[in-house]
């Protein structure tokens, strides 16, 4: 079958089909898949159907991968299970989380590399997943917003997301979230290589030294700027579908989808090479 690679837009995306599980463990497709998300931040293969061996080994070519931590398969202990199904996954209670805007590992210093996410089951209604770019939405701002945005910092926090999800949260819930450690970040990361993104997200609980109400003004703002349709990709899934995407310049959401659905997608992710500066 011919291997066809079709960019989705101009600010993100790009679609790969005519590829099986076996021939993607390659190098060479690799090298290739690394080169895509470096251009355009998400790679889309259809229906390539990796095994979760395939899967592994396809991931360990692009990086190391974060190893440990709930969720993880006791026979694939780099892959964590996606679902809203208890018996499925022991974070279930904690997915409808992700129904929000956000970037993994905010609360680290280091922030993961990248995410890949393959459809085992997929929802009747619902489940679809979202990308928006954070580099494309930070290098379309105006230069004075941008000078302004130079120096700030944003305080990301696990309890910024629980309290969107679960306003009613009991006291001691409460405190559960706050024990998770808390990390402040630049509003914009300047890699080594001099590239811009925004670091936002529900995640972003406030603005270093705002008052309250002009800090939840700004990240509001900036979240709906990043998030409008030009820098968005909306992926459907279908069985068998991996995505890889560049997790520390593109927010992802979940569109929500019910608790009884049969969706399951594994995941791997690798770990964080540069730090947020």
């Amino acid at each position: 079958m011919t291997v066809s690679v079709t960019p989705v837009s101009a600010d993100i995306g790009v679609e790969v089909s005519g590829l099986s599980g076996h021939e993607l463990v390659d190098r060479r497709r690799a090298d290739e898949c690394q080169a895509l998300i470096d251009r355009h931040g998400v790679v889309i293969y259809r229906e390539v159907d990796l095994d979760n061996d395939e899967l592994v080994a396809f991931t360990r070519m692009l990086g190391d991968i974060v190893m440990g931590g709930m969720g993880r398969m006791e026979s694939h202990p780099e892959i964590d299970t996606v679902s809203l199904d208890p018996e499925k996954s022991v974070l279930a209670a904690y997915r409808s989380g992700t129904f929000h805007w956000y970037v993994d590992g905010t609360n680290h210093e280091v922030p993961q590399k990248a995410t890949l996410l393959i459809a085992r089951e997929v929802s009747d209604e619902g489940g679809d997943t979202e990308f928006a770019n954070l580099f494309a939405a930070y290098a379309a701002l105006p230069e004075a917003e941008k000078a302004e945005l130079e120096g700030r910092r944003v305080l990301h926090s696990f309890a910024a997301t629980q309290r969107l999800v679960h306003p009613e949260a009991s006291d001691g819930e409460r405190r559960g979230w706050d024990k998770v450690p808390s990390r402040e970040h630049p509003i914009v990361w300047t890699r080594s290589n001099g590239r811009k993104s925004l670091l936002i997200g529900t995640t972003a609980d406030h603005v270093v030294g705002w008052p309250e109400d002009e800090s939840r003004a700004l990240l509001d703002r900036l979240l709906a700027w990043a998030t409008q349709p030009r820098f968005v990709l909306r992926h459907h899934w279908s069985i068998g579908d991996l995505v890889v995407w560049d997790n520390t310049g593109m927010l992802h959401r979940a569109i929500p989808y019910e608790a009884t659905s049969r969706r399951l997608l594994h995941r791997t992710t690798l770990v964080g090479e540069e730090a947020v500066a």
